[in-house]
């Protein structure tokens, strides 16, 4: 939960929500025309595995479809005739010890999926309100077919200079996994996993089936922003005889006094990251990627997050972490004229096959809530350093207000504590140093004694982790006021490749190169 201020960019928080205009399609067939139309795709809907059916329904659609509105196809789906319209997007990640997460309009949405959905007669989906949405609800067969609301549609692409997941809004519903290469296997197996892998991502993140053995998990929906990120952690280069290739930045992280980490939760040779708006279309790729590690790889740890839902909030704003504050004021932003710099792996960088890529730092840490929410929420907003309600400094103005460092009370001390995990962690009081968080919170049940399981999953960015999080973390484990109040409890350090090209596959420069 970093204050991490431009232009030194920050860490602190939680994702901020978006909600951008949403388009309205035009176009819809009316009187008998519409009637047909409609007809006909339901009929394809219903059956979509007849081909004849399907071929009738796009025919319906392409006559009286939708203008100003992208259309696509889904794999085992009709294309729709309809009118659509979008609902709010959430923009920004998460919460977590370092104080800082994507800011409000930071990341703008994938494009819009070619896939769209026809509304049924036992499911037809009724839009909701200005904060967008839909619900399912069993009623009578509509006369308009109902397309794919645009959390559905959203979609992000596979192929770029750098990979999903890094840039892109954080989601709802989030998987992180680490595997480990099988015995025996080496470089040729990593290289023909990856292959997989980035097959099944491509196919995944576009809305489509799982290149084999699908299991209709996701059947339908859209993409729903799927992201699939991979990465590298430092065990994978001996395992494959890639010793010489191996980073220096992928040194292990050094050890805090805060940790209390399970090895068997951390580090992995591989590192899986996915992110949806839908928890099934989550669930279905999480399923798919560990159903194409086969024999190759076997699965070391997994978790599961969360965030808030888009258009969970009436206006566009920061969300909150699991202990209520606002959390995800200042990250560093794509516009920063510097983002790239302190972000990614520059073109000529060192290795060359770890250019325009990332180092993620991934982190369990727990919130000890019932310790927490014994606090008055003056002694919570002490310890922050920022309102609870607002988000605002302790100093005064909004959220966004600078905080003043220097302001004292009348008596002499200091309005934002020297402790306050806001001053702490700003980048003018560690060198500059700057990530980017992308987190998901989570919920992992209680203890016996009914103490939540539940906090963050910390993962951020950086170019250099020695620049990034190190530097943050160290001063941190020296006296922030937050520090009572978590508990680290695993760690990774992953070196994450750029993008795939089209025709490559993730780390494709590095096992082949």
């Amino acid at each position: 939960m970093a204050d991490q201020s431009t232009p030194e960019a920050s860490s602190e928080g939680i994702p901020s929500q978006t909600s951008p205009g949403r388009p309205t399609a035009k176009g819809s067939p009316k009187g008998a025309a519409a009637k047909r139309s409609s007809k006909k795709a339901v009929a394809t809907a219903a059956g979509r595995s007849d081909s004849g059916a399907s071929k009738g329904a796009s025919a319906g659609a392409s006559k009286g479809s939708t203008t100003g509105a992208p259309t696509g196809t889904a794999s085992g789906a009709s294309r729709g005739s309809a009118s659509g319209q979008g609902a709010p997007t959430e923009t920004g990640p998460g919460t977590s010890t370092h104080e800082g997460a994507v800011s409000g309009n930071a990341f703008p949405r994938g494009a819009i999926s070619r896939r769209r959905l026809l509304g049924t007669a036992g499911a037809t989906g009724l839009a909701l309100g200005a904060v967008g949405g839909a619900a399912g609800y069993a009623a009578a067969p509509s006369e308009k077919a109902v397309p794919l609301t645009s959390i559905g549609t959203d979609r992000a692409m596979f192929h770029g200079k750098h990979q999903p997941g890094i840039t892109d809004a954080a989601q709802a519903h989030g998987h992180l996994a680490a595997f480990d290469l099988a015995a025996g296997a080496g470089r040729k197996e990593a290289a023909a996993l990856l292959r997989r892998w980035s097959a099944t991502a491509e196919r995944l993140m576009a809305g489509e089936a799982a290149p084999h053995d699908d299991t209709d998990v996701a059947r339908d929906a859209g993409p729903s922003a799927l992201t699939i990120t991979f990465g590298f952690g430092n065990s994978f280069f001996s395992r494959t005889g890639l010793e010489k290739q191996r980073p220096s930045a992928l040194d292990p992280l050094p050890d805090f006094s805060s940790d209390r980490l399970d090895k068997s939760r951390s580090n992995g040779d591989l590192w899986v990251q996915i992110g949806a708006n839908d928890g099934l279309v989550a669930f279905h790729a999480l399923r798919a990627i560990q159903k194409d590690a086969g024999g190759a790889a076997r699965l070391r740890w997994q978790m599961n997050g969360f965030n808030r839902s888009p258009g969970a909030t009436a206006r566009p704003m920061t969300a909150r972490n699991l202990m209520g504050q606002i959390d995800g004021t200042r990250n560093p932003k794509p516009a920063d004229p510097d983002f790239d710099q302190r972000i990614f792996v520059p073109s000529s960088g060192d290795p060359a096959w770890m250019a325009n890529g990332s180092y993620a730092v991934v982190r369990r840490i727990r919130m000890l809530l019932d310790d927490w929410e014994k606090l008055s929420l003056q002694a919570q907003e002490a310890v922050i350093g920022r309102r609870k309600a607002t988000g605002a400094p302790l100093t005064g103005g909004t959220e966004t207000t600078e905080m003043d460092l220097e302001k004292s009370r009348a008596d002499g001390t200091p309005v934002v504590p020297l402790n306050a995990h806001a001053r702490i962690t700003r980048p003018d009081q560690n060198g500059g140093a700057a990530m980017l968080r992308r987190p998901f919170s989570f919920h992992d049940g209680f203890d016996p004694d009914g103490t939540p399981d539940a906090g963050l999953l910390f993962v951020c960015w950086q170019a250099d982790p020695l620049r990034g999080f190190v530097p943050v973390q160290r001063k941190l484990d020296r006296g922030d006021a937050l520090s009572q109040y978590i508990r680290h409890e695993a760690s990774g350090l992953f070196a994450v490749p750029g993008g795939a090209a089209e025709g490559e596959y993730v780390g494709q420069r590095l096992l082949e190169g």
